[in-house]
């Protein structure tokens, strides 16, 4: 009997790990890309608009500053900027589910990789913007 619990670990861990990494239904991936799409545009339309509110308050203040304006459009930058990096990221791990196994596990990688460029990305730019 434990000759046989080793292996059948084995086996379960095998299983487990395997089914972590199935790939869904062409439809159902569509599907989910679509979503994260329609929601990623939103998020960054939401941005967008609060970024401009947000300039635009900080135009009208009596006592504002160049700085004061460097500081809001280089934030409102960052934020349109970090909120698209979000979105595209959703959307490409929803692409990854319609692989399987380790061409899977790489394009999660490789997004996770893209989204952490488009946010250093972002960061340099808002910094350059408050020199």
């Amino acid at each position: 009997m434990q000759k046989l619990l080793l292996p059948m670990i084995g086996i379960l861990a095998m299983t487990l790990a395997c089914g972590c990494n199935r790939a869904k239904s062409p439809a159902t991936v569509a599907s989910d890309v679509a979503n994260a799409q329609r929601n990623a545009s939103a998020e960054v339309t939401d941005a967008q608009k609060n970024a401009a509110q947000d300039v635009a308050s900080v135009a009208q203040a009596p006592d504002h500053t160049s700085r004061d304006m460097n500081l809001a459009d280089a934030k409102a930058s960052y934020d349109v900027a970090i909120a698209k990096a979000d979105g595209d990221h959703d959307v490409a791990l929803q692409k990854c589910a319609a692989l399987t196994g380790l061409a899977q596990n790489a394009c999660k990688e490789k997004a996770d990789a893209s989204y952490e460029q488009a946010k250093t990305h972002a960061n340099v730019i808002r910094l350059s913007k408050l020199q």
